[in-house]
């Protein structure tokens, strides 16, 4: 399959149980129907449980306020950016 952005040819790649297809030039995500359903599922199941949300507070650290002063430009990550780590 094309990437509808830029015509390269999209590479596939399974996360959590979910086909993603990315384009490895313009870094699109596209996915095919149901997907992001499944995806918002899976991160609403995760959340649901104390455990998961505090061991991603672990895990990604306190974005609060001091954080951000000491890295500004770092990007938030959660859950979601197990899937979209291209």
């Amino acid at each position: 399959m094309k990437c509808p952005n830029c015509n390269e040819t999209l590479l596939m790649s399974e996360k959590n149980g979910v086909e993603i297809d990315y384009c490895p030039s313009c870094r699109g995500i596209w996915l095919d129907r149901g997907e992001l359903e499944k995806i918002m599922e899976r991160s609403a199941e995760h959340y649901s449980k104390k455990e998961s949300y505090e061991a991603d507070q672990k895990r990604y650290g306190d974005h609060g306020h001091n954080s951000q002063k000491k890295h500004p430009h770092k990007k938030k990550e959660s859950f979601l950016s197990d899937f979209f780590d291209f």
